[in-house]
């Protein structure tokens, strides 16, 4: 198991433990959750078949997958709430790409279901970032644009 993401006999598997979609999780367990979904997408693109349509899929999917923990990390660092911001709207962006990425890999995989519960994590991550977007929008009653 890696986090709360279970990779079993080659299966990925998304289990409750940490990967339930609370708003109000910790930066560190949500930073974790974000390494954790990109490490498993990376573990099951090893174990696709090797040709042109799925080198393509392969290296998109690293680099949307990938980047979403970084930008967090980034945005935790921010210099202001602008900045923050700013941050996250880049890693909800790199999730919805993902999701994109995710569902062409559902069409040409025979893990359909594996697959699936990736991009159902992937919507519960955009669903946590655009919810924290919003929240530190509206701050004292004030809008930051």
């Amino acid at each position: 198991m890696i986090g709360g993401l279970q990779i079993d006999s080659c299966r990925f598997q998304i289990v409750p433990q940490r990967c339930i979609a609370r708003v109000n999780q910790s930066p560190q367990i949500l930073e974790e959750r974000l390494i954790d979904f990109g490490t498993v997408i990376c573990e099951m693109l090893r174990r696709m078949p090797k040709d042109l349509v799925t080198k393509h899929l392969s290296r998109q999917l690293i680099r949307s997958c990938t980047s979403p923990a970084a930008n967090y990390a980034e945005a935790r660092g921010a210099e202001s709430r602008r900045d923050f911001i700013h941050k996250m709207q880049i890693c909800v962006k790199e999730l919805r790409e993902t999701s994109i990425w995710l569902r062409f890999a559902q069409r040409l995989s025979d893990r359909k279901s594996d697959v699936r519960r990736l991009t159902a994590e992937c919507d519960e991550l955009i669903s946590i970032f655009v919810s924290s977007i919003n929240t530190a929008k509206t701050t004292s009653g004030r809008q930051v644009r």
